[in-house]
């Protein structure tokens, strides 16, 4: 997948976008290092809560978030979301990172080239108009690592930033393939949320960036 440059093009910036998640996922800002740091610092902080006796793990699971968001910022991340849902006890694990791409979104040829693996169709998402949809199954480092049977399940969207040679790249993740079409279909939901909003307009409860 082509890698996005960690500076913005010169000229107008960006119209941010508005996004709205499941209560249960939590978010982590990647820029700057500082917030990031700051927010992986909180979410560890909270899953540890009155677990004062693992320092061993609760200093591993830090790594491995920071980590993680690390490798997000080099593919062009801006935010990540991590899921703690539950169902029935039952953790329903999944992932979105939201990337910048500096390319032009002219047409689908140029979007199968940026997802690499996948079968690319045309969508439309309510407040943005016309998109990129990929779904395709990978087996990743961290399934193997795990000893994970299953693949994951991934579902991009391409969405052209409006009046710039920009893609916005929503890229959900799940390991759950047994559970694989009910993500994709909660993961479509909160793809339809997303929408576009001066940097002037007040904000809400909602999220943005």
């Amino acid at each position: 997948m082509s890698q996005a440059p960690t500076t913005e093009p010169a000229g107008p910036r960006a119209p941010v976008f508005g996004l709205m998640t499941p209560e249960d996922w939590y978010r982590i800002p990647l820029l700057p290092a500082d917030r990031r740091e700051a927010s992986v610092n909180a979410l560890v902080r909270r899953q540890f809560t009155g677990v004062d006796d693992q320092p061993v793990l609760r200093r591993k699971a830090e790594q491995q978030l920071l980590g993680t968001a690390e490798s997000a910022v080099e593919q062009g991340g801006v935010v990540l979301y991590l899921s703690f849902l539950e169902a029935g006890g039952i953790p329903l694990s999944a992932s979105l990172l939201i990337s910048r791409l500096y390319e032009r979104f002219d047409g689908l040829d140029a979007v199968a080239a940026l997802a690499g693996s996948g079968e690319v169709t045309l969508a439309t998402l309510p407040a943005v108009g016309r998109v990129a949809r990929v779904r395709r199954q990978e087996r990743t480092k961290q399934s193997r690592k795990l000893g994970s049977e299953f693949e994951d399940t991934v579902v991009e969207y391409f969405v052209p930033v409006p009046d710039r040679d920009e893609v916005l790249m929503l890229t959900f993740s799940t390991p759950l393939e047994p559970i694989a079409d009910a993500m994709v279909e909660l993961f479509d939901a909160v793809a339809g949320t997303l929408r576009w909003q001066h940097r002037e307009q007040e904000r809400t409860g909602e999220e943005r960036e």
